[in-house]
């Protein structure tokens, strides 16, 4: 008996950027969705590139309130409606989102009900481009696309979610004003290199005094 070699895993859907060689004349969209809440109000962005590099069309739109794969999924039927629509052979997408690429490569299964209508569509569209791949890059190799998003949320009076911040030490509370020590103007005269008051100090022992000497009559 035969077997059938297993197809490599790049081959279960849509390859990657690196399992076959691209032809010439290859456009790249780099895609992002953002989603303040999640879900919440979310958007999608594409920014297109041709094979030159150079930036020919940015796409940019609200959503309403979707969870942020949803806004995802947006984002790449956004960019494949784009390349259909304007008879682009050769289509590459980049995208900071894990899931959705490894779910159109077939190397997730897509188990969410409000993602799976998404994908059929999305791989559907993609099976109408005669050159079609789609790579995870880290998010800062995708920041156009993140701001673009970003701005349309911005522009739609969105809130932005800060991290909170500690919040500041209150300030120290101010020290009990000391009393000011007491003064008291004594006389005394010199005997024997020792003071001798005139009078007798009304003090507990041990009880610390300072002296200034002022010479009234030296002898």
């Amino acid at each position: 008996m035969i077997r059938k070699p297993t197809p490599p895993s790049s081959a279960r859907l849509f390859p990657d950027a690196t399992s076959n060689q691209p032809p010439a004349g290859v456009h790249i969209a780099n895609i992002d969705g953002a989603s303040r809440g999640n879900p919440g109000p979310a958007s999608y962005a594409v920014v297109v590139r041709n094979a030159d590099g150079e930036v020919i069309e940015k796409l940019a739109k609200n959503i309403g309130s979707q969870t942020n794969n949803v806004a995802e999924y947006f984002s790449l039927i956004a960019a494949l409606d784009y390349a259909t629509t304007h008879n682009i052979r050769a289509l590459r997408i980049r995208s900071d989102s894990e899931l959705l690429v490894r779910q159109m490569q077939g190397r997730y299964k897509v188990k969410s009900p409000d993602l799976k209508p998404l994908f059929e569509r999305a791989a559907k569209m993609a099976k109408q481009i005669p050159y079609f791949a789609i790579e995870h890059v880290r998010r800062e190799f995708n920041s156009d696309a993140d701001a673009l998003a970003n701005v349309a949320l911005d522009s739609a009076g969105v809130p932005k979610f800060e991290r909170p911040t500690a919040k500041p030490a209150p300030p120290p509370a101010p020290k009990a004003a000391s009393t000011p020590a007491a003064t008291r103007s004594l006389q005394a005269r010199v005997v024997d290199g020792m003071l001798e008051l005139d009078e007798r100090l009304d003090l507990p022992d041990g009880t610390e005094v300072r002296l200034d000497l002022r010479i009234i009559n030296k002898q």
